[in-house]
């Protein structure tokens, strides 16, 4: 139980101290105007108050990366929780900030610009293609899990308040209408599941066109209230099931069937139980958000357009990071601790997918009410994660082809071809393509981390701070292509070395075609305040 407070501590001074030192790295300009004044056109740019910006960041980069990759990743054991910690400060929350903090200082530019200027025309051209296939992915997937998991509580709730069951009884509620024993209106739950679909896609339309305060800045406070009980009440089950007489349930008791308790030998073993699956570079595809996610970058520029001020970016971009970092702690920890060994996390998984563990232990912990609201809690992360990706999709698409996106007509223009492509990627079988995801939202993460390396090293700043991390995901993302049968499927040690070599070209290339554009970041000290 220590460690995993003295884990979410550390998270805590990671923001208040090496925070500071990524803004003192930057030069923040409190004097500059930022694009919320600028541009204001009450539709994607206008100003909001640093704490909303913060809530909606938050809700917006989340999805269920922070829930189910942990949970993916607790199979590994507890070496999951020390990559959620160390790239979640040094990798995550830098690659957010920089984004969202040059954003700012380039008018509200999306990653793909900032890349293309930093980086060069032709990565603006290859990460303009990936981000948007990320971002439709995204926006299709962040559909049905939530819609899966509003058609399980529906059943549940709705299908024992009917009188079939008694309310309490969850999992003879759960099992009834896994048999087909229980409707809710007269439908089964494939057509529940599909109302919610229609449901959650239509609120995904209205999110994408209207102004960003009209929908998502009224309605992300409510969503926010659901997440904080959700990441409070399942820290509450924990400790509760730790301390219980009764029933004790104690924390990494998922990997120690030796009675040893966590010793640091653990650290460093791979509990897999499935065959060939190393921790390099494995793990640190699994769980991406939560510790670094590409996704992020897409996303950041859409707060970085509301920002009021450049001092606010810190909590912003670094604090809301962070925060999801604890999220991913806290699912970790219910990874290794809810199961008896791993063989069982595994079956669990098997059996329904990281969803199934999330209803499972939210409602032992909380109890059937509790646990309905803090599945809700869950729920909402892939909806405002998927609203905001098509969104997002809508400002990129905008950008490259420079149409402006004051009247409802020209966003029609483009978000009206965006969803009739989403509706038919969405009836397309994801088992393939899915693959390529993870690979695809490290990529697009590493790309940006060398974006914000190329931004400080050309104005002659530490650059450090930003090109360690991109030279750590560039190796995991090439040794994970090299080696991975979705890429050349070649030998494990021969991919290592591979992925090694492929990281010292990418530095020889940087250091050798990158120029200086000029002493200091003259934006960084200009006065626009007064215009």
């Amino acid at each position: 139980m220590l460690w995993f407070f003295f884990c979410v501590a550390i998270l805590i001074l990671g923001y208040l101290i090496y925070g500071k030192i990524i803004e003192k790295i930057f030069v923040i300009n409190p004097k500059r105007q930022t694009p919320a004044y600028q541009i204001n056109d009450g539709v994607d740019y206008m100003p909001m108050s640093k704490t909303k910006i913060w809530l909606i960041q938050l809700l917006n980069i989340a999805g269920t990366g922070p829930i189910f990759g942990p949970i993916l990743g607790a199979l590994y054991g507890p070496v999951a929780m020390l990559w959620i910690v160390i790239g979640c400060i040094f990798a995550g929350a830098v690659h957010d900030y920089f984004c969202g903090m040059l954003s700012i200082r380039h008018g509200g530019a999306t990653m793909p610009y900032l890349a293309g200027k930093f980086l060069g025309r032709p990565v603006k051209v290859f990460i303009n293609v990936l981000a948007l296939v990320l971002l439709l992915l995204v926006g299709v997937v962040f559909v049905a899990s939530p819609a899966q998991l509003l058609g399980t509580i529906t059943m549940d709730v709705l299908g024992a308040s009917q009188g079939a069951l008694q309310l309490g009884d969850a999992e003879a509620v759960h099992q009834a209408i896994e048999a087909g024993g229980i409707k809710v209106w007269g439908m089964a739950k494939a057509t529940v599941v599909a109302v919610w679909t229609v449901i959650i896609f239509a609120y995904y339309i209205l999110a994408t066109l209207l102004p960003v305060d009209k929908i998502i800045g009224r309605i992300y406070p409510l969503f926010g209230a659901l997440l904080l009980f959700m990441s409070v009440g399942m820290v509450y089950g924990l400790v509760s099931a730790h301390l219980s007489a009764a029933d004790p349930i104690e924390f990494f008791r998922t990997v120690n069937a030796d009675g040893q308790g966590l010793t640091w030998d653990k650290f460093a073993q791979n509990f897999q139980v499935k065959g060939d699956v190393p921790i390099w570079p494995l793990l640190f595809l699994t769980i991406s958000c939560g510790a670094l996610s590409g996704f992020h970058a897409t996303q950041t520029p859409l707060m970085a357009r509301c920002a009021e001020n450049e001092s606010e970016g810190r909590f912003i971009f670094y604090g809301a990071m962070i925060t999801e970092g604890v999220i991913a702690l806290v699912w970790c920890m219910v990874g290794l601790a809810f199961y008896e060994n791993p063989q069982a996390l595994q079956d669990a998984i098997s059996a329904g997918s990281p969803s199934k563990v999330v209803y499972d232990s939210s409602l032992h912990f909380l109890g059937f009410i509790g646990g309905i609201f803090a599945v809700l809690g869950v729920v909402v992360l892939p909806i405002t994660s998927g609203d905001t990706a098509f969104r997002a999709a809508r400002l990129q698409l905008a950008e490259i082809f420079n149409i402006d996106q004051r009247s409802l007509p020209k966003r029609l223009m483009i978000a009206v071809p965006l969803f009739v492509l989403g509706y038919f990627v969405s009836t397309v079988d994801f088992s393939i393509l899915w693959r390529y995801f993870t690979w695809a939202n490290q990529m697009t993460a590493m790309v940006m981390l060398w974006t914000a390396a190329a931004y400080l090293y050309r104005y002659h700043k530490f650059h450090w701070v930003a090109s360690i991390p991109a030279w750590f995901i560039t190796t995991v993302c090439a040794t994970y292509l090299y080696y991975n049968k979705i890429g050349f499927n070649l030998d494990y040690q021969l991919s290592v070395y591979l992925g090694f070599a492929t990281t010292v070209l990418c530095i020889l290339l940087f250091f050798t075609l990158l120029k200086p554009l000029g002493e200091r970041d003259e934006e960084a000290y200009v006065n626009t305040t007064n215009l």
